[in-house]
């Protein structure tokens, strides 16, 4: 059986969802000191963290409008004080507390952090007086990296026109406080020089507090200016403390007017001076002229005065010249020739006869050393013939010659003597027969004298 309590309609989850947030609607404009954990940027540009504390933590949320107005973005690990509601998320289920202001809780702890990164910035040479680019003396185009409004880009584009009225200015509009700022500026930067429509950068921004420009203390800033080909020219405003912005930059200025002035000289100058310089060009080529006359004149007179002994060392020369042409002309050169021809040709008929007495003797030596060949020929082949005639009689006469006619050598087996009597031998002795070809071992059976 049920009690009264437990009989009642029960509430739809709609409806239960409904209740909690009327709950949860006085807890509005509340601030929030807590540690970032799991910052994360979802596709629509919100952002989706976790505040949490020793003990606790609760999710948070920030949206895109907010985190483009914000100071800085907040990262894992730093804790900052949120301003901001929580609201029930039916469709999820889950309590969020809405963050619509972020500030810093401990500014100590951001000035360490950068001063981490300008140790690491200067060890790298970053802040180097070698590194830094020179500004034109005159860019046909000045790129302006600022807010769109404010007194900043009026202040610029014043002071610009002022000293040079028909300079080109490009603006490139760009966030200069926020958490949207530092990727704002970084991009601005990189288009300028892709673009290439100016030949040098103004940075400026209105002042401010640490954290307002805590954009130029970025380290993403940073590289983007060390990373441009063009010069850049930071008017960050007065500040208690130089940026890293102001400290990789080419040239550093406090004011927008400063700046303008810096990247661009006044015109009516320039003029004056371009007058001034004409008028000395004027005078220097006048005085360049004269100067050219009078040498020009002094020439002449020398050469009036010069002319007679000009003109007898051109006689002589042709004198010269005459006897030359007479010691080079065809018929002396033809002359000479044919004598070197005849003192050749006597020469060569000297010459030829002495060869000639030399040939015939050497044909006369070729002759009888020919006779002399024929003899020595006969005699050897006569003197082979002989050699060849006792040879063949002293190999028929050899015992191997008179062994291959058939006859034989007896030899006692023992002493090896030759046996030439019966009578140096007895019955039942061993002897050897030595014959054309091979030995034969036999006994003897009987002796007979």
């Amino acid at each position: 059986m049920l009690r009264p309590e437990e009989a009642q309609r029960p509430f739809t989850v709609t409806e239960l969802a409904n209740e909690i947030k009327r709950e949860l609607r006085p807890l509005t404009a509340l601030l929030v000191k807590g540690e970032v954990s799991g910052m994360k940027r979802g596709a629509k540009g919100h952002y989706g963290f976790a505040i949490k504390d020793g003990q606790s933590l609760i999710n948070g949320f920030l949206y895109a409008d907010d985190a483009r107005r914000v100071t800085t973005l907040p990262e894992d690990g730093q804790v900052f004080v949120f301003r901001g509601r929580v609201d029930f998320w039916p469709q999820y289920g889950t309590v969020r507390f809405v963050v619509d202001q972020i500030e810093f809780d401990d500014v100590g702890k951001l000035r360490a952090r950068l001063e981490e990164l300008k140790r690491r910035l200067e060890a790298e040479g970053a802040f180097a007086a070698g590194r830094k680019r020179r500004l034109p003396f005159l860019p046909r185009a000045v790129a302006l990296l600022t807010s769109p409004t404010g007194a900043v880009i009026h202040d610029l584009q014043e002071t610009i026109w002022e000293r040079y009225p028909n300079m080109g200015v490009v603006v490139y509009p760009v966030q200069v406080q926020g958490a949207a700022a530092p990727m704002s500026v970084a991009r601005a930067l990189r288009r300028c020089n892709q673009e290439q429509l100016a030949d040098v950068i103004v940075l400026a921004r209105g002042g401010g507090s640490f954290e307002e420009l805590y954009a130029f203390n970025t380290e993403l800033v940073a590289r983007a200016i060390l990373e441009s080909r063009l010069p850049v020219v930071t008017a960050l405003g007065h500040t208690s403390d130089r940026t890293v912005a102001d400290l990789v930059g080419d040239a550093e200025c406090r004011t927008p007017t400063e700046a303008g002035a810096r990247v661009v000289p006044k015109k009516s100058d320039l003029l004056l001076q371009l007058h001034e310089r004409g008028r000395r060009l004027d005078r220097e080529i006048t005085q360049r002229v004269a100067r050219a006359a009078d040498r020009l004149m002094n020439k002449k007179q020398r050469l009036v005065l010069l002319l007679p002994a000009l003109v007898r060392q051109r006689v002589e020369r042709l004198a010269r010249a005459a006897t030359e042409l007479g010691r080079l002309s065809p018929l002396a050169q033809v002359a000479r020739r044919e004598e070197a021809l005849r003192d050749r040709g006597r020469r060569l008929n000297s010459a030829a006869a002495t060869r000639l007495a030399r040939s015939r003797n050497e044909l006369a030596k070729r002759r009888a050393a020919d006779r002399l060949d024929r003899a020595l020929t006969e005699r050897f082949g006569a003197a082979l013939q002989g050699l060849e005639h006792r040879r063949q009689r002293l190999v028929a006469l050899s015992p191997d010659g008179v062994l291959s006619r058939g006859y034989s050598i007896t030899q006692d087996a023992e002493s090896g003597a030759v046996l030439r009597s019966s009578a140096e031998t007895a019955a039942n002795r061993r002897v050897q027969i030595r014959l054309g070809a091979g030995r034969v071992g036999a006994r003897v059976d009987e002796v007979e004298s």
